[in-house]
């Protein structure tokens, strides 16, 4: 059963852009009900449709699938809600784990978030310098907060 087990940060400075590089995604989502999620992405050429479960702790059910990126287009501009997301996400490698870094945009231009995938709940973990206050059990950071309540707006 796929599950998504992932943890999630601010961050207290910006060492790691020294040696980060990043990609532009959008989504947006068609839905939104009782902590389940599905959304539509597009990461450069390549379109994703993903469906998430209720969060329990730091885990959740997650089944992702690539699409054709005309049809994530379509999906975009005539199913999803508005506004979407958009940022940039910054892949950096830190011990064992990839931390991914979004770099929000739009409505929520300012917010900087870290997560890491994990394997296990209960996995520990060393944190990077620049990882700040932990806000993995604070729904106001799940992207599909964001839409309806932009960090603008808080």
């Amino acid at each position: 059963m796929p599950q998504e087990i992932e943890r999630k940060y601010l961050l207290k400075e910006d060492s790691w852009r020294e040696s980060a590089s990043g990609t532009i995604y959008c989504q947006g989502y068609i839905a939104t009900k009782d902590q389940t999620t599905v959304r539509v992405r597009i990461v450069g050429k390549q379109g994703y449709l993903t469906i998430k479960g209720p969060s329990v702790e730091c885990s959740r059910l997650e089944f992702e699938y690539l699409i054709p990126v005309e049809d994530a287009e379509e999906m975009l501009n005539t199913l999803c809600q508005r506004p979407f997301i958009t940022k940039t996400r910054y892949k950096i490698k830190w011990g064992d784990l990839i931390w991914e870094i979004d770099e929000f945009h739009g409505l929520n231009e300012g917010l900087i978030i870290a997560e890491v995938e994990l394997t296990d709940p209960e996995q520990q973990i060393e944190l990077p310098p620049w990882i700040g206050e932990e806000v993995s059990h604070d729904h106001r950071y799940f992207n599909s907060y964001l839409v309806k309540h932009p960090f603008s707006e808080w």
